[in-house]
């Protein structure tokens, strides 16, 4: 690939762990990233397992990079010059900076300040680890069995989902720039980024959820493990997820068509997730199978179906080695791992890796001439102006096009009435649920019969006024009704399209059924979201990630190619793979255990350790993270002793937040675990404004939503228009867009090539 999408765009990467992450996405684009780091090296270059003295976590979130030193305060001139030359700087705290400075050398510097939990209210001044902000961010309270304490996600789910949360949030200010002549502080909390990216209680879920949204659900853990049942067959296990009834019909002709589930009252997704008999029948038809056999035969007749696979498994696969998805890095003279290569692809092609992770003591320094760009004209909105045909449905596709509303886009949202979006779905028939109200917010809506003729030509009509276009369905099904890429840069070569899928748009898996469920078994994930001591009680059905993070990796996408279009004039594509999104987050623990599977000595170091503290009250919980000797004496200062026994004694009589706090006092990351319910009334959210009261003329009472992506310091709060009806704006779009009259729209009306909600 010649011409990346953010090729000239110069970044400082003053961001340590796992949130590296941030600019090395920003580098897979063409960005030309340089770390800054102390003499010697920053400490996360020994964190965690290492292979040769080098840890594969800081590998994996540094690849691509330079490197430089700077030793603050003392090297701050030294920063002030590199700044001058730079379009973004990332820093997560970075002692010694001088903000006034900063803002006086480099005034159109795009500077993005992370926090953990927020740069003011009562939470402040809190640590924050992985662990903890599962607790603060309302997903611990709903993972794991009923009667069993909550379960800890693994990995570090909620950093790796940020960092692309705070990529986007960088390319829209950087795009406000160019267009303003104005630089831009962004103020992003791990708190808010995290619960937003990863699992979010009051924006889309899962279609399982029938328009419920999170914060509706019991206070307690539920056992959702009949939704999407994994059950054992004779080598292991496999996962089901038979939701519509043409597949649970397919499934019955394959069991023999047994007399006991014949009846049309199976048809029933209710029918069969509370019925007793039906699993054990299920389980005992898949016995001897095994895994491949029952994905091989489940493809064939339509039954969404996928092994549960290990994440060293599932690296081998098919399909991931057909697509190349991790590519050997060398680490240390002569010793290679596979890393990642890249996370998505740019007009068919990976924007992958650009080199190795850089070594300590470099003195890089930005070269070359500085691109010039032709920019819209000025406006507050980083995309205002932006068209958007959003066609992604449930959660990957509708929150890519609301993060697209949210920064100021028009965005259309394209249904056909008979083929609603299933996130309008809800249990009690309302006409607009609670979820899609708050994930719709700022579209529009066209509802257009694109089977018909003069229904397709009408959309090639709107794409040609189109900057982008926005699409999650199977590898194929645009190009089915005659949308194909070719088709679309014909009619305009400046538009940029992202698409979604389940394992990417080539390979031999790219046409399976893509299901969440299916993917998090395929990649890994249900095989580690496990009790310790019960590794076959599956808990991973109540969440719907990647689909978040996967909306903000093709937001990020098509940020850079409305970049690279200011520059060149010309469109793009760009495809996320949810799978290799998902692995990408395992990248340090893939290498790990390729190291360990060639019999290449690791060294793990003193992992960190998070405790779960039952508190006062009825399943209530305090998280804590030990990462060394230091936390483990202010715990024993505290609970009289660092061993768990005493932590659990100590804070049994407390009420968790209180627990929390005095951790926090003492130094050690800690944090109660926060039901999602409570969200919006928690002092530390409070504080930030990061829920806003929002409405709907379809919802009798007021609702919570999210609030903007950052705190940007020009960059206006998202409006609060209310999401729309199928085709509620049928007729306005199309005279906005091609300035029909209202004479020429009235016979696609009544010839039903659009609808018009009443």
């Amino acid at each position: 690939m010649t011409d990346l999408p953010l090729s000239g765009v110069r970044v400082i990467d003053a961001v340590p762990g796992v949130l590296g992450a941030v600019g090395r996405l920003l580098g897979e684009l063409g960005a030309d990233v340089i770390r800054i780091e102390p003499s010697g090296g920053g400490a996360d270059r020994t964190a965690g397992a290492t292979v040769s003295g080098v840890s594969l976590s800081f590998v994996a979130a540094n690849l691509g990079k330079r490197a430089t030193t700077i030793d603050l305060p003392d090297d701050h001139d030294r920063l002030l010059a590199l700044a001058r030359e730079a379009d973004i700087l990332l820093e997560a705290g970075l002692k010694g900076l001088d903000n006034a400075a900063l803002r006086a050398a480099a005034p159109m510097l795009i500077h993005v300040s992370i926090s953990d939990l927020g740069t003011k209210g009562p939470w402040r001044d809190w640590q924050a680890s992985d662990a903890v902000l599962h607790a603060l961010t309302g997903g611990l309270s709903r993972s794991g069995l009923p009667g069993r304490p909550p379960l800890l996600p693994p990995g570090q789910l909620a950093l790796e989902t940020a960092g692309p949360q705070i990529a986007v949030a960088a390319l829209a200010a950087f795009i406000r720039r160019l267009r303003t002549r104005e630089g831009e502080r962004v103020n992003v909390s791990l708190l808010e980024a995290g619960m937003q990216a990863l699992d979010p209680g009051f924006g889309l879920s899962g279609s399982a959820q029938s328009g419920v949204p999170l914060w509706k659900m019991p206070r307690s853990r539920t056992d959702e493990r009949h939704r999407y049942p994994i059950l054992p067959c004779a080598d292991g296990f496999v996962r089901l997820c038979i939701l519509a009834p043409r597949q649970w019909r397919a499934m019955h002709q394959w069991m023999g068509e047994p007399e006991a589930f014949a009846g049309p009252e199976w048809d029933r997704l209710m029918t069969r997730m509370t019925s007793p008999d039906l699993l054990p029948a299920i389980t005992r038809f898949l016995a001897d199978k095994e895994r491949s056999a029952i994905e091989e035969e489940a493809a064939r007749r339509g039954i969404p179906a996928a092994a549960v696979l290990d994440a060293g498994e599932a690296v081998r696969t098919a399909q991931m080695t057909a697509r190349r998805a991790f590519v050997p890095v060398e680490i240390a003279p002569g010793r290679s791992l596979p890393f990642p290569n890249g996370t998505i692809e740019i007009d068919g092609a990976r924007a992958g890796l650009r080199g190795p992770a850089p070594a300590a003591g470099g003195d890089a320094r930005f070269a070359g001439e500085r691109p010039s760009f032709d920019t819209p004209p000025a406006a507050d909105y980083p995309l205002a102006g932006i068209r958007v045909l959003d066609m992604g449905v449930i959660v990957v596709g509708g929150e890519t096009g609301r993060l697209f509303a949210d920064l100021g886009a028009d965005v259309v949202k394209v249904e056909n009435g008979a083929f609603p979006d299933g996130q309008r779905q809800s249990l009690d028939d309302a006409p607009v649920s609670l979820t899609f109200a708050a994930g719709h917010r700022n579209k529009r809506g066209l509802s257009i019969d694109l089977r018909a003729d003069r229904g397709k030509q009408l959309f090639l009509d709107l794409v040609r006024q189109a900057d982008v276009l926005l699409s999650n369905f199977k590898p194929g099904t645009l190009a089915s009704l005659g949308f194909d890429e070719d088709a679309l840069s014909a009619v305009n070569p400046r538009l940029i399209t992202v698409d979604s899928s389940a394992f990417g748009p080539t390979g031999p898996w790219s046409r399976r059924l893509g299901y969440g469920p299916l993917v998090r078994a395929s990649a890994g994930l249900s095989r580690q979201w496990v009790y310790p001591d019960d590794p076959d009680a599956f808990c991973d059905t109540v969440t719907v990630y990647p689909d978040h993070v996967a909306a903000r990796i093709g937001t990020l996408g098509a940020l850079s190619l409305l970049i690279r279009r200011m520059r060149t004039g010309k469109g793009g594509t760009a495809s996320v793979s949810q799978a290799e999104v998902m692995l990408g987050h395992m990248a340090a623990d893939i290498a790990r255990r390729a190291a360990e599977g060639a019999g290449v000595p690791v060294e793990k170091g003193e992992p960190a350790e998070n405790w779960l503290l039952p508190c006062a009250g009825e399943d209530e919980w305090c998280v804590l993270t030990l990462r060394g000797a230091a936390d483990r004496a202010a715990l024993a200062t505290l609970a009289g002793g660092a061993d768990r026994a005493a932590a659990e004694g100590w804070a049994r009589t407390m009420a968790p937040d209180a627990a929390a706090a005095a951790l926090q006092g003492a130094g050690v990351p800690a944090g109660m675990m926060v039901r999602v319910v409570e969200l919006p009334d928690s002092p530390g959210y409070r504080a930030l404004g990061t829920f806003r009261e929002a409405s709907h003329p379809l919802v009798p009472t007021a609702f919570q939503v999210e609030g903007p992506i950052a705190h940007f310091q020009h960059v206006p709060e998202p409006e609060q228009r209310p999401a729309p009806r199928i085709g509620e704006n049928s007729a306005e779009i199309l005279r906005d867009w091609l300035g029909l009259s209202d004479d020429a729209i009235a016979p696609l009306l009544t010839d039903k090539i659009i609808e018009q909600a009443a």
